[in-house]
């Protein structure tokens, strides 16, 4: 016997559901044009728990996979980040540190750092650059927003180099500390080169300078960031046989510490350039005989000094046979 009212057709004149009660079996819709409304009972709820436990968890799959990829920035604690393995620079200019922490209380961080997660310390941090940025907001007293990735030693290095490259943040001499340090640890030259951003011959140079200028009188004069290759190569051709811890003693003096790093390599570059000049040869000067003529010899030069008052005119009458005598003076040494 068929069944009846199986579909059934509203009369908009009819009561609607929340006007009038419905049996359970008068409200089921057609599969496919309205979807079915879920149980409140324990077997919904158990669903959406577990939907939303597994959300949870493929959001932080996803953002621990945007972190190894470093393309999430998040705020890090900045006692939690020690500094790169790989020390690039000599000093940090107060004044310019003072400027950047009041760029940041006012606009905020800009430029997150990069970091990587620390090889030798769970739960630590290690920085490839942005340790200007990183002073910065610890002297703040916030975090710092940080870019994490994991990175080998060669690509922190690489990618600590390159930042500071495209910054032109490094002077010359940092630059060139900087590699020697790299090749110290052990790294290629192509990995020097490529943090460096320079070529074999560029390298070459560097090479040459950190080993006549010895590190300790580096230190003492600083970054001199307006210093470039030439002058610090000439520097370098200067300083054989110098007095360096003389040198040393002089740049640490109150009043030299007081100077830019720029003026303290001009001030011993004087020095180390300068010719040795000794005290003057003095002259010893001879009477010869009765004549009225003194005779004065230095290691160089010979000198005849004639009295004119004893002999007026003496000086040019010898003059007038200087070539005759010069023509003597050959022959008799068989030229």
């Amino acid at each position: 016997m068929a069944r009846k009212n199986l579909i059934e057709v509203s009369n908009p004149h009819e009561a609607r559901p929340e006007q009038a009660a419905v049996s359970p079996r008068d409200s089921r819709p057609i599969a496919g044009f309205i979807p079915q409304t879920r149980s409140g009972g324990p077997v919904g709820g158990i669903t959406k728990t577990l939907g939303s436990i597994t959300e949870k968890v493929e959001r932080a799959n996803d953002l621990e996979r945007q972190l190894a990829e470093g393309q999430t920035v998040v705020e890090l604690d900045t006692a939690l980040i020690d500094a790169s393995f790989v020390a690039d620079r000599l000093e940090v200019d107060a004044a310019e540190l003072a400027q950047l922490i009041e760029q940041i209380r006012e606009h905020g961080q800009q430029v997150p750092i990069l970091v990587r997660p620390h090889p030798d310390a769970k739960g630590r941090y290690q920085v490839a650059f942005g340790h200007r940025r990183l002073a910065a907001t610890k002297a703040l007293g916030i975090k710092v927003k940080a870019i994490v990735r994991t990175l080998t030693d060669g690509q922190l290095v690489v990618s600590q180099g390159q930042e500071n490259n495209s910054r032109t943040d490094l002077s010359y001499i940092e630059r060139a500390l900087f590699a020697h340090r790299l090749e110290e640890k052990g790294f290629s030259n192509d990995v020097v080169m490529a943090a460096l951003n320079v070529d074999r011959a560029a390298l070459s140079k560097m090479r040459v300078i950190t080993r006549q200028v010895p590190f300790v009188l580096i230190s003492a004069i600083g970054a001199a960031p307006e210093i470039g290759r030439r002058r610090w190569l000439e520097f370098g051709e200067h300083l054989e046989g110098k007095d360096i811890d003389g040198l040393v003693a002089m740049l640490s003096a109150d009043y030299m510490r007081s100077l830019s790093s720029n003026d303290r390599f001009h001030q011993v570059f004087g020095l180390a350039t300068k010719k040795e000049t000794g005290p003057k040869p003095v002259a010893k000067s001879t009477q010869i005989a009765d004549l009225p003529v003194k005779f004065k010899r230095t290691p160089a030069t010979a000198t005849f000094v004639f009295d004119s008052k004893a002999a007026p005119g003496f000086d040019e009458f010898v003059q007038e046979r200087l070539k005759r005598l010069y023509a003597e003076y050959q022959q008799d040494r068989g030229a």
